[in-house]
């Protein structure tokens, strides 16, 4: 990998991956809905025909896609973008609260079922690559990054 901090890289590139199978989801229907752990209603909803599924993982796509330029602008891939720091301590705060539920859903029953423990497993990965990606980048994030 390219780049001066690989583990931002590749976290750049999980959020991307994520971000991508959510636009799969809308064109991959009511299917791909269940699948990927959204629910019965998104999944019923989409089924209808209703917006609001798509317009739900539409925002959650763009959301992982801001989060993968981070990473890649932290890496030193694209140019820095606003607030550095605070953007990547937020993601990675984000991504390891998330995943954090790995522990419930192993020792909780009512938490536990296939779909939240490996999507809690694999959420606590992505956090745990931005976290270490961050504080190997953290000297070189200037406090007062402008856009160059």
């Amino acid at each position: 990998m390219t780049g001066r901090n690989p583990w931002l890289a590749a976290g750049g590139v999980l959020s991307l991956i994520a971000s991508v199978l959510h636009v799969a989801c809308i064109f991959g229907g009511p299917d791909w809905y269940r699948f990927f752990g959204a629910g019965e209603a998104m999944a019923q909803a989409a089924e209808r025909g209703e917006v609001y599924p798509a317009l739900v993982t539409l925002t959650i796509a763009a959301v992982l896609g801001i989060w993968a330029a981070y990473a890649f602008a932290g890496a030193g891939l694209i140019r820095p973008l606003p607030l550095m720091r605070t953007a990547l301590v937020a993601i990675s705060a984000i991504y390891l609260l998330r995943g954090a539920v790995l522990v419930p859903a192993l020792t909780v029953p009512a938490m536990g079922g296939t779909f939240n423990i490996v999507s809690s497993a694999i959420v606590l990965g992505y956090g745990l690559v931005h976290l270490v990606g961050t504080i190997r980048a953290w000297p070189t994030l200037s406090r007062r990054q402008a856009i160059a």
